[in-house]
C-alpha cells in the first residue's frame, strides 16, 4: 500500500493500493449504480474502471460496418489535405480554393502535421490575410466594404455599449500615438 493509504493510527484505509512488482495501482471498486444517473459519468475513470471495459478498444474496432465507399469526387480546383491522410476524403468542399498570399500561407501550413503548433499559427495568419485580401478585392471591384456593420458594430453598441466605447477609445488612442510618432519622425527628418 502507498503511504497515504494508512490513517493516523497506522490502520489501513480503503484507498488505492500499488502492486510493488508491476507498479499498477489497484483502486477499490466503485459503486457504478450510485452515479449512473449523471450523464457522461465514468468517461474519465481509470481505463480498467470504465463502464465500457472490456468492450472498449483503443483504437476502436469498426467491425460489422456494411457500407460502400462513395465514389471519389472529381475536383477542378486545388484542395489542401492533412499530412496524416494519404489522399483526399471521398467528398470535400471546393468553394474556397487557396489563392493569393493567404493561399501560399495555407500551403505552407498544410506541410506540417496536425499536432504541430506551427501549422495552426500559419493557418490563423492565413485567415487574417484572407480577410485583408477580401477587403482589397472589394475595393478593387468598386464596392466599399461596411467593416463596422459586418463586424457586428451595431449589435455590440446595442448589447455591450461599455465594450464598444472601450474599443473606440483604444483605437483612437492607438491612432493618436501613431500620428504623433509619424509627425515626430517627419520633424526629425526635416532637421
Amino acid at each position: 500500500m502507498t503511504h497515504d493509504a494508512y490513517d493516523s493510527h497506522g490502520q489501513a484505509q480503503d484507498g488505492p493500493e500499488r502492486d510493488r512488482a508491476s507498479g499498477h495501482v489497484h483502486r477499490p471498486a466503485v459503486d457504478r449504480t450510485q452515479y449512473a444517473h449523471i450523464p457522461g459519468w465514468g468517461a474519465d475513470l481509470d481505463k480498467h474502471d470504465r463502464p465500457a471495459v472490456p468492450m472498449e478498444r483503443t483504437p476502436p474496432r469498426l467491425d460489422g460496418i456494411h457500407w460502400e465507399r462513395p465514389p471519389q469526387q472529381v475536383s477542378d480546383v486545388e484542395v489542401l489535405h492533412s499530412t496524416e491522410r494519404a489522399g483526399l476524403t471521398p467528398v470535400y468542399g471546393t468553394t474556397v480554393p487557396p489563392r493569393g498570399i493567404s493561399g501560399m500561407l495555407r500551403r505552407a501550413g498544410f506541410r506540417y502535421s496536425e499536432n504541430d503548433l506551427r501549422r495552426w499559427l500559419i493557418l490563423l495568419l492565413a485567415d487574417r490575410v484572407d480577410v485583408v485580401e477580401g477587403l482589397a478585392g472589394d475595393v478593387a471591384r468598386g464596392h466599399v466594404p461596411r467593416v463596422y456593420a459586418e463586424m457586428g458594430g451595431r449589435a455590440e453598441l446595442r448589447h455591450n455599449p461599455a465594450g464598444a466605447v472601450r474599443k473606440v477609445v483604444t483605437v483612437a488612442a492607438l491612432a493618436g500615438v501613431a500620428y504623433w510618432l509619424w509627425q515626430r519622425r517627419r520633424r526629425d527628418d526635416s532637421h
